[in-house]
């Protein structure tokens, strides 16, 4: 599983970036979402995105938020790629989808595979997002969807090995996992949790 694929979300300082991007993140996102203590404006976005290598995908995260106001903050924030949590369907990510942007859907509810609204990548999701709550993944009757998708919902350091061995995941995104309180990330829990997801 060395090759996993890791996302880290929820950032907010040039620093926790740059930990991030070093310890071999191949994505980080930041939200856009409001009412989140991780949320940054456009141009908190800008700025912590300006450093990032073209290897490594920038994502816009939002939540029920206008396909309008979704093509304005990414714009203005420069980010690579758009997440979306909420009712959108496939009109919404083909509207966006002129914008060259990957394309993320993030859910809770079972899929049978990525790319049914047209994403390039599928993320299953807490019930509740962004809240560290896991859900329960090693239940018999969840089946893995096909294509590439990431898990999420309650992954840290210490679990991110189990998750992956129960169900097959191509990649996984963390953010409460890797934080030392509410919204704020711990470097030391970023690598840790790098280091675990790929472990051989």
């Amino acid at each position: 599983m060395t090759d996993v694929f890791v996302k880290i979300c929820g950032l907010k300082t040039a620093h926790d970036v740059e930990v991030a991007v070093a310890a071999g993140a191949d994505a980080v996102g930041f939200v856009f979402a409001p009412g989140s203590p991780r949320t940054v404006d456009a141009a908190t976005a800008r700025e912590l995105a300006a450093g990032v290598p073209d290897g490594v995908l920038t994502v816009g995260v939002f939540r029920r938020q206008s396909v309008e106001e979704v093509r304005r903050f990414a714009g203005e924030s420069g980010v690579r790629g758009v997440q979306l949590h909420g009712d959108e369907g496939p009109e919404d990510f083909a509207a966006l989808r002129a914008g060259g942007r990957t394309l993320l859907r993030a859910t809770a509810e079972h899929v049978r595979s990525c790319g049914e609204y047209g994403e390039d990548l599928l993320l299953i999701d807490a019930p509740d997002p962004g809240s560290g709550e896991p859900w329960n993944w090693a239940s018999r009757e969840f089946t893995a969807p096909a294509g590439r998708w990431l898990l999420a919902g309650g992954l840290n350091p210490g679990n991110v090995r189990e998750a992956l061995g129960a169900t097959g995941a191509w990649g996984v995104d963390v953010s409460s996992g890797v934080e030392r309180e509410r919204g704020v990330k711990s470097p030391e829990l970023i690598r840790a949790f790098i280091e675990a997801a790929r472990r051989p």
